[in-house]
């Protein structure tokens, strides 16, 4: 497997991680999915959501696959009024990556990055590598690090 956008910023910065790789069903890009093929927990399985604050504009949440997303606590941690999801059509433009493949490591621009704050309670958490079919585990700490993430309860379980 050739390295990722994502892994390189990781071993730039010495930070440990394992790569998982599984293979896509372009039919089911769920987080259950995922989760299933690389033998983890749902909980555990983090995906990465890019929305738009009414003031800030261009944001990304990483949720547990099991959960939603709650857009007014998002909205309340980032500072904005109201935050929407981007369209679909709009998030390769906007990060760099497509739909399943989205990482919040390596985006076209350094958004803002919100995590789940039940991402602390793990040792480990798997978020996108920046291409379907791959997964980056790695300790929610040093992800927050590296994309200077604000930890907030922003899911729903």
């Amino acid at each position: 497997m050739k390295k990722t956008n994502a892994a390189r910023i990781l071993d730039s910065q010495s930070v440990p991680y394992e790569i998982r790789e599984y293979t896509v069903d372009v039919e089911d890009l769920s987080a259950s999915k995922v989760a299933q093929a690389i033998g983890l927990p749902l909980e555990q399985v983090f995906k990465t959501l890019v929305a738009r604050g009414d003031k800030t504009g261009v944001l990304l949440a990483c949720i547990p696959g099991s959960a939603e997303l709650n857009l007014k606590a998002l909205a309340k941690a980032s500072g904005n009024k109201t935050v929407e999801l981007a369209a679909v059509k709009d998030i390769q433009s906007l990060t760099g990556y497509v739909r399943g493949g989205v990482s919040p490591i390596g985006t076209k621009k350094a958004y803002p990055v919100f995590l789940d704050s039940s991402a602390a309670g793990w040792q480990a958490i798997v978020v996108s590598a920046g291409i379907r079919g791959c997964q980056l585990l790695l300790a929610p700490a040093e992800l927050a690090r590296v994309v200077n993430a604000e930890m907030a309860a922003i899911a729903i379980q």
